[in-house]
């Protein structure tokens, strides 16, 4: 298990992004090495609760027949379908009561990876005085990348925790980092 790498405070959120029975190993959208995952991002949001900062969780929460679904002509199987156990989080994740829950791509007709894109979560933040959002979960080179993005993008200091998230494509990680690097936000091993 990963020690946690960073001091929390009051004015940092973690988000968790994803950490869904279907993203994990045995799930209908599986990345490898999501199960191992857990025990490193309950450390964290051990550390960030016990520092007081806001501890947020994502999921994707799809319709039934939504539009990202290969028989709709998406890119993706089925997946994380509202109220199923593949959309439910991680069974060994340790979300504390206070966590702040978002769920995304709940629209039929509108995808959404980002944490931020079509929630609300930039204001929510902001009027919580959050300054800064370290990242970790499933899967970094999708719905990871686009939060990690777009929390720069709405100006927030951002933190990837690397060794806390995993890939759908190994080989795309590379790329991540430039983008990361190139969007100012900072990669921690």
């Amino acid at each position: 298990m990963r020690a946690h790498q960073l001091d929390y405070g009051p004015r940092d959120a973690l988000l968790v992004v994803d950490m869904q029975n279907d993203f994990c190993e045995g799930g209908a959208l599986a990345v490898a090495g999501g199960n191992a995952l857990v025990a490193g991002i309950n450390a964290e949001i051990a550390a960030a609760h016990r520092a007081g900062a806001l501890v947020v969780a994502t999921r994707d929460w799809h319709p039934v027949d939504h539009v990202s679904f290969a028989h709709r002509g998406g890119p993706w199987p089925v997946h994380c379908v509202q109220d199923t156990e593949g959309a439910a989080f991680h069974p060994d994740l340790r979300l504390p009561a206070a966590t702040i829950r978002v769920s995304k791509a709940t629209a039929f007709d509108a995808d959404a990876y980002s944490g931020f894109d079509g929630t609300g979560l930039a204001g929510y933040l902001r009027d919580r005085g959050i300054g800064r959002v370290i990242v970790c979960g499933l899967a970094l080179d999708v719905c990871v990348r686009a939060t990690v993005l777009d929390a720069r993008r709405e100006g927030f200091d951002t933190v990837l925790l690397e060794s806390l998230s995993a890939a759908v494509d190994p080989d795309s990680m590379a790329a991540c980092r430039r983008e990361f690097a190139d969007a100012g936000a900072e990669v921690r091993p």
